[in-house]
């Protein structure tokens, strides 16, 4: 039974979080803390307990993501300044020639986002969109919008990118099933939005690339392709395979040993380790550069980290005012439901206040409420991962900064940005919804 007081607590909290971000300009990780404190106190609940809600919601969340996304940063750092991400584009390209261009543009967003976060591998990778653009006298958007899908889907979908990994936290999801599913939808969704959609974007829009500027070359030899491979793989592969052996192995030492390498902590660590010694230090870079590099990377990490322990706080408030049981009995229907739902409450929050990133932590916190009590498997637990995730991908516009970010780059007008950048999103977070819902019913 849907309880009025409590309905309404809810809705007034998402739309004074809407309001003090939109009006006010408030940073987001103070409107999610005094939205909770909001519903919180609209539904009734006792001001101490509302402050001891705060502790918990933010100490459980904040002990997983925060040492994951840290770690993260300071990996895709170091792979940013070392050259690794140039120098695999051109090996893609190198290998797939000039002709399958777009293709190999989307591979190598698939593969750098997952180290790197989206607007530095963008900024980092554009010059060698404008390059192809000069070489071939093609339309920028054929080679731009599959470079943007594939940093955009992984960005997304796949850890150890920010987004998922607290969204994998705040539902309990298995961070391992997060990235099989993420490749499993991602593939056919970037392939869909990139490769396929420029095409038939640029049969009706060419744009060229700026003038050429010339510019020192970086003297550092770029590093090794078989190394750069490998130190991304590892700390995946390690982390599916801890997952595996949850299902295939029986306890012993192997399974003890592969759970200890295979945590996200670990693998990490390990991939970490690897890259400061085989792009940093083996690639000419001075340990105080590296570590100066390493202390950058922390800074816009920690905003992640904050937003993400408010996000647990939400969460925390909505289960505790009953809220979570009440939404979960009103969804329990069908399967489909709390995917569904994840995934327009995700989708809704980006269009409305643009950021992926708020979008997909506030819908994550609502999310977790409703299905506390369910019987959700694993492989569906990550599946709404991803549900989440393509919802909070939709509809890029004016209020995202991504969104002036292409614009600026590509030397769009905004109604060439709508038409290219926007549909990609919503092509990209449809399709991957679709490709979720439907392996929802199968595992």
């Amino acid at each position: 039974m849907i309880d009025i007081q409590l309905l309404s607590a809810v809705l007034a909290g998402i739309g004074i979080l809407l309001f003090l971000i939109l009006y006010f300009k408030i940073q987001a990780f103070l409107a999610l803390l005094m939205a909770s404190i909001s519903v919180g106190l609209m539904a009734g609940m006792e001001p101490v307990i509302i402050m001891n809600s705060i502790k918990t919601g933010m100490g459980n969340t904040l002990g997983f993501v925060a040492t994951v996304v840290g770690l993260g940063a300071i990996f895709g750092a170091i792979l940013e300044q070392s050259g690794a991400a140039g120098a695999l584009a051109n090996f893609f390209l190198d290998k797939l020639g000039e002709k399958k261009a777009p293709w190999a543009m989307t591979i190598t967003g698939f593969v750098i986002a997952i180290p790197v976060f989206f607007d530095v591998a963008f900024i980092i990778l554009i010059p060698l969109v404008y390059s192809l653009q000069r070489t071939s006298g093609k339309s920028l958007l054929l080679f731009a919008i599959p470079l943007l899908a594939g940093l955009a889907a992984t960005h997304s979908f796949i850890p150890p990118t920010p987004g998922p990994v607290a969204v994998a936290d705040i539902l309990g999801a298995d961070l391992g099933l997060v990235i099989l599913f993420g490749f499993i939808v991602g593939i056919p969704a970037v392939i869909l939005s990139g490769p396929i959609l420029a095409k038939k974007l640029t049969s009706k829009t060419f744009i060229s690339a700026p003038p050429l500027e010339v510019t020192d070359e970086n003297s550092t030899p770029p590093p090794n392709l078989f190394v750069i491979l490998s130190i991304i793989a590892i700390p995946i592969v390690l982390i599916v395979l801890n997952t595996i052996s949850k299902t295939w192995l029986e306890m012993g030492a192997l399974k003890s040993w592969l759970g200890f390498f295979g945590h996200p902590f670990t693998a990490l660590i390990l991939a970490n380790l690897l890259a400061w010694y085989f792009l940093g230090i083996k690639n000419g870079f001075s340990k105080e550069a590296l570590s100066e590099m390493s202390t950058k990377s922390l800074a816009p990490a920690g905003i992640i980290i904050l937003l993400t322990g408010a996000g647990g706080v939400f969460k925390q408030v909505l289960m505790d005012t009953g809220t979570g049981k009440m939404l979960a009995d009103a969804f329990a229907e069908n399967l489909s439901s709390p995917f569904i739902f994840a995934f327009v409450m995700a989708a809704l929050m980006r269009i409305v206040q643009g950021s992926a990133t708020v979008a997909m932590i506030t819908s994550a916190g609502m999310t977790a409420a409703i299905i506390a009590s369910s019987d959700l498997s694993s492989p569906q637990l990550a599946l709404l991962v991803i549900a989440i995730a393509s919802g909070a991908t939709v509809l890029s516009h004016v209020n995202d900064s991504g969104f002036w970010l292409i614009n600026r780059y590509l030397g769009l007008s905004v109604k060439q940005t709508f038409r290219s950048w926007t549909v990609m999103t919503t092509l990209l977070g449809i399709s991957g919804f679709i490709i979720t819902l439907a392996l929802a019913y199968f595992v």
